[in-house]
């Protein structure tokens, strides 16, 4: 097998990797959905859906139980999760200090909309960090699962997605980072992060899993090198 190329991007998602915000919305949406769809059924029908952007978690429901839901409710359900992200959400432990101390380039992208994305950089006090850019859902058409938004973000950055690293919590972001081209770490540290998660990654083909932003460093280092 011949030697991967050495990294010279790093590219972080934000919700659940930057911020601990997805069991904020998954919580939310789950208590919002239940009030028109059975409660019971619901565990199953989102299951392993973070990661996918609430218009999608909604049209599966939707799908699910074919019973369309209320004019507004995705507006809605946007506004008061907003709302709590910023009362609740926390920087994930130790993510600030993590890539502060990794001499990379770093991009940031999200299924989040843009006003999101600037919030929880604000409140990990990571906007300074992030060299080459930003990037969202609304700038792509097609958001992840799909490769669009990494392939932006190396584009933007004059990168080769092969050497590109990505560090994800999601099943979709993972997705969407492998079928770029782009190798993964899978991190498995935030609060909505089931069990058996790490498994689910592994299926993937994500090869290197971390439970602390701690180990982030270390892991980078070897990997930038082409030498794990």
């Amino acid at each position: 097998m011949p030697p991967k190329p050495p990294i010279e991007l790093l590219i972080c998602d934000c919700d659940g990797v930057l911020i601990d915000s997805e069991i904020i919305a998954e919580h939310h949406l789950h208590s919002a959905l239940a009030e028109h769809y059975p409660a019971h059924e619901l565990e199953v029908v989102l299951a392993g859906t973070f990661g996918l952007q609430t218009a999608d978690i909604i049209a599966r429901a939707e799908a699910h139980f074919g019973k369309p839901l209320p004019e507004g409710f995705l507006e809605k359900n946007r506004a008061i999760t907003k709302a709590l992200v910023r009362e609740q959400g926390q920087p994930i432990a130790g993510v600030r200090e993590a890539l502060m101390q990794i001499d990379l380039p770093l991009a940031v992208a999200s299924n989040s909309n843009a006003d999101a994305l600037a919030f929880a950089l604000q409140r990990c006090e990571l906007t300074e960090r992030v060299t080459v850019g930003a990037f969202s859902a609304d700038q792509v058409e097609r958001p992840k699962p799909a490769p669009d938004l990494y392939l932006l973000a190396a584009e933007r950055a004059g990168v080769d997605p092969s050497r590109c690293l990505v560090v994800e919590d999601s099943a979709t972001g993972a997705t969407a980072a492998l079928t770029a081209g782009m190798q993964v770490i899978g991190f498995l540290g935030a609060s909505h992060i089931p069990p058996e998660h790490g498994e689910t990654l592994r299926q993937l083909g994500v090869h290197h899993l971390i439970g602390r932003m701690s180990e982030l460093p270390a892991l980078v280092e070897r990997l930038r090198h082409g030498s794990d």
